[in-house]
């Protein structure tokens, strides 16, 4: 699928984003980010981008660990997904570290940052919507200061053959049903999730196309069952 139509996808589902991913995996998707940011190994004065960041939700759980020395940037090039993050910063009861977030219309082909800028560069379910992944981690590399991370959490495929078999069932069938009726895509935009995930590369292959990219001491770890995966690089400190 080519980048304007994964725009228009996401576009015509961003109002009810947040709340299918929360219901669709069983609200275990906030623990997932919260896994993420840990493995980041993040600071209180880190300097943080995420990629195709959709809502931001991935972006403010880095933002509840920034002070006011460090920031976030949260990237992506779907503007209607920009704007249902910007207005989270706006809510008078949301943290105040969200003070330190950006939102930022970009293309994490072509970021629009210096190398060697940020101490951690995300991303959260959204590098396997890139047309290049190769090239996307690249960028990221590219982004990211020397002994910085870049760091992927995304969807994986089950390595269990009796909870892999219960879980595509779920995953091809149950989800994209619910999804589609909900957000009222005609385009079926939950179906492609699964699509998608079939078609990504596997752990190990992930770990080998990050290390092809300059990253180092590659590792990964697998939450709830496989299904999901966060993968750590770091970039290595030039002389």
């Amino acid at each position: 699928m080519n980048d304007k139509r994964i725009q228009n996808l996401f576009s015509a589902v961003a109002r009810h984003y947040d709340f299918l991913n929360s219901l669709l995996s069983l609200r275990r998707d906030r623990s997932w980010r919260r896994e993420t940011v840990k493995a980041s190994e993040v600071a209180p004065t880190s300097k943080v981008l995420d990629v195709c960041t959709g809502t931001g939700e991935l972006a403010l759980a880095y933002a509840d660990k920034i002070s006011a020395q460090g920031f976030v940037i949260a990237s992506d090039f779907c503007f209607e997904m920009l704007v249902i993050g910007d207005q989270k910063l706006q809510r008078p009861v949301g943290a105040v570290s969200n003070r330190t977030t950006d939102f930022l219309a970009a293309d994490t082909l072509i970021l629009p940052f210096l190398d060697n800028t940020f101490d951690v560069v995300s991303v959260g379910f959204g590098i396997r919507n890139v047309s290049d992944l190769e090239m996307g981690i690249r960028e990221m590399t590219r982004v990211a200061a020397p002994g910085g991370r870049v760091v992927i959490l995304e969807f994986t495929q089950p390595v269990n053959p009796l909870f892999r078999g219960l879980y595509y069932f779920y995953f091809t069938k149950i989800l994209p049903f619910i999804g589609n009726r909900i957000s009222g895509s005609e385009d079926d935009a939950y179906g492609y999730l699964p699509r998608s995930v079939m078609k990504f590369p596997d752990c190990n292959a992930l770990k080998g196309v990050m290390e092809q990219c300059g990253l180092t001491d590659v590792r990964f770890y697998r939450k709830t069952f496989g299904i999901v995966a966060i993968h750590v690089g770091k970039k290595p400190i030039t002389v």
